[in-house]
Parts: C-alpha cells; sequence; structure tokens
C-alpha cells in the first residue's frame, strides 16, 4: 500500500510540474465549462499533430502570450 502512495504521489507531481500551465488555464475558464476544455484539447491536439516540433511549441507559446496581453490590454482600456 505505501508503494503504491509513493509511486502515485510521484506520478502526481510529475504531472502536476509538467501541465501546471494547463491545469491553471482550466480554473481560470471553468473546470466544468466543456467548450473550453474542447478548446484546450483541440489546440493541445494540433499542437501534437503539427509538423513543426519544437519550434512549433515555441511558436504556440508566443501566440497565447501575445493574446494574454491583448486581452489585458482591452480590458485597462475598456
Amino acid at each position: 500500500m505505501k508503494g503504491g502512495f509513493q509511486i502515485g504521489a510521484a506520478h502526481g507531481l510529475y504531472c502536476l510540474g509538467c501541465c501546471w500551465a494547463l491545469m491553471l488555464l482550466l480554473f481560470v475558464g471553468g473546470v466544468m465549462n466543456l467548450w473550453w476544455i474542447a478548446a484546450l484539447t483541440i489546440f493541445v491536439l494540433l499542437e501534437k499533430i503539427a509538423p513543426l516540433g519544437a519550434q512549433g511549441g515555441r511558436l504556440s507559446g508566443w501566440l497565447i502570450i501575445a493574446f494574454g496581453l491583448f486581452n489585458l490590454v482591452q480590458n485597462i482600456w475598456h
């Protein structure tokens, strides 16, 4: 029992470490919002199947940052 708990805790910490930003987006958008979850799923799917590799990940990261800044500026001015 103790070994299984340790393995589960280690796996959970690893998952949290690599996916914290995605989890944060889910909490911000609403954990039970099906449209938000579907949009994130499609975004991750397209990022994974695109033939761009690591550069595609960087590009999508910059696009997300730009979208966040756009929303920030838009909310400040309105």
